[in-house]
């Protein structure tokens, strides 16, 4: 699920589902323009900007896919250059589904423009060269991953068994426990940030009520000071998991995800509750051979609110997805279009600047699905975050 918000006093609320560039070819591009292009001078900057957070060293864990290979140095780098190349070109990579119309509004956008493609692209056609190491940008001194991105937490909680996923498990969904005691939090508790962390390869998505969950691709909720979801006493917690794999033996693996959490330090200090305004759809079977089916629906604002982001989420067939707000004076907008829906990568897209509508606002959610089974990416993905794999010993 996406995070939202209400206000304190103004609602405000984040919708969510529970639910190419054409190019000529590589040597084509690189005679556009023949000057040399570098990797320390022209590529390196572009590599930090849009990949690094990735692609780097015990590169940072999004939702249970961390990035197979570093791109922090020319050595790094060179050997994937002519891959690189491709990936970027028809942009695949960065992974980034959203309409090329919303770009700019998002402030977790991952996009690269035009210049910055053949930029890559001709530096790949044209050798790799490295250039003078003298022209690289200062390297980025990236956050350990070893520990919490969020940070230190101040609780950190797991369901209370560990469970094992079989080996023959393809998809699985089940439901587990965690018994939240006096003794973790007496008392009701703002949450300042939250993340979740998988502890097996085979888990795909986690839904936690009233603390979101994840999918692969997705970042920690961080929120906006000011901001926060509320962890009540002595409510425990149901862990919705998905298992995803490929059957097998071998394949199983023992799973006790957690959830990481920060909390502010006074009430005082929080303006705006944190909630989600739940668009899933459940009671729909996609007819026999059918290409675009689609289904909707609908969330109308009861008052004067923010919507802070979307995390469009559907299961193995679903292809595309489109929010539209029809306001009360009768005019209508398109607030998030993905036209390439992708299972193996979810984006929660989070505004740059929260988007005011005021009460009345009714909100659409367009899902397209196919009764073809996406079993496989249609990009290269990056490799699952290392689980423990072993044979049940109780």
């Amino acid at each position: 699920m996406t995070r939202a918000q209400y206000p304190r006093t103004n609602r405000a609320r984040a919708l969510g589902v529970v639910g190419a560039l054409a190019v000529s070819g590589l040597a084509a591009a690189a005679a556009v323009d023949p000057e040399a292009v570098t990797f320390y001078r022209d590529v390196a900057p572009v590599l930090q900007q849009e990949c690094q957070v990735c692609h780097r060293p015990n590169g940072a864990n999004l939702g249970g896919m961390v990035a197979p290979m570093a791109l922090t140095s020319y050595e790094e780098t060179r050997p994937w250059a002519r891959s690189i190349a491709r990936q970027v070109a028809t942009r695949a990579m960065p992974p980034w589904d959203a309409s090329p119309a919303h770009n700019g509004v998002f402030s977790n956008e991952r996009t690269l423009t035009e210049e910055e493609i053949d930029l890559i692209v001709r530096w790949a056609e044209s050798g790799a060269p490295a250039g003078d190491p003298a022209d690289a940008p200062e390297p980025i001194e990236w956050p350990s991953s070893d520990g919490w991105l969020i940070g230190e937490p101040d609780l950190v909680l797991q369901f209370d068994e560990p469970f094992w996923v079989e080996d023959d498990v393809d998809d699985l969904y089940i439901y587990r426990k965690t018994t939240v005691t006096a003794d973790m939090i007496p008392e009701d508790r703002f949450v300042k940030a939250i993340e979740f962390r998988p502890g097996s390869p085979a888990v795909h998505h986690i839904i936690v009520p009233g603390l979101g969950g994840i999918a692969p691709g997705n970042d920690p909720v961080i929120h906006t000071d000011g901001m926060a979801d509320v962890l009540k006493a002595g409510r425990d917690l149901t862990w919705q998991m998905h298992y995803h794999k490929e059957p097998g033996e071998g394949t199983g693996s023992w799973d006790q995800s957690q959830v990481a959490l920060k909390f502010y330090d006074s009430e005082d200090d929080v303006k705006y509750e944190v909630f989600n305004a739940d668009m899933g759809k459940f009671d729909f079977a996609v007819p026999p051979g059918a290409s675009d089916y689609t289904i909707q629906t609908e969330w109308t604002f009861p008052t004067d609110s923010e919507i802070v982001g979307y995390l469009p989420h559907m299961h193995l067939r679903g292809k595309a997805a489109k929010y539209e707000a029809y306001y009360p004076d009768g005019s209508h907008e398109v607030l998030l279009d993905v036209p390439n829906y992708d299972f193996n990568w979810q984006t929660t897209y989070k505004y740059e600047e929260r988007k005011k509508v005021p009460a009345g606002t009714r909100v659409v959610l367009t899902r397209c699905s196919t009764t073809r089974r996406k079993t496989r990416p249609t990009r290269i993905r990056p490799r699952r975050s290392a689980g423990a794999s072993r044979r049940p010993t109780r």
